[in-house]
């Protein structure tokens, strides 16, 4: 079972992909990234693993780019 702490807010998920939360709002509608809900009010929670492989797919594919451009 996860604990809470290995969850971050939608403000915290934002500022450590360096996007905006209305991004993350986004790519959950497009199926991007898959949120989880705080069972007691409903804020959006993302798991850290989780972003910290989407952050590593971008990163990837940037440096794929960079090497055919």
């Amino acid at each position: 079972m996860d604990k809470i702490t290995e969850y971050l807010t939608i403000k915290e998920a934002a500022e450590f992909l360096g996007i905006s939360p209305n991004t993350l709002r986004n790519w959950e509608k497009q199926g991007k990234l898959s949120t989880h809900r705080n069972p007691v009010n409903s804020y959006r929670l993302y798991r850290k693993r989780d972003l910290e492989q989407l952050l590593k797919l971008i990163l990837n594919s940037r440096t794929a780019v960079n090497k055919q451009g």
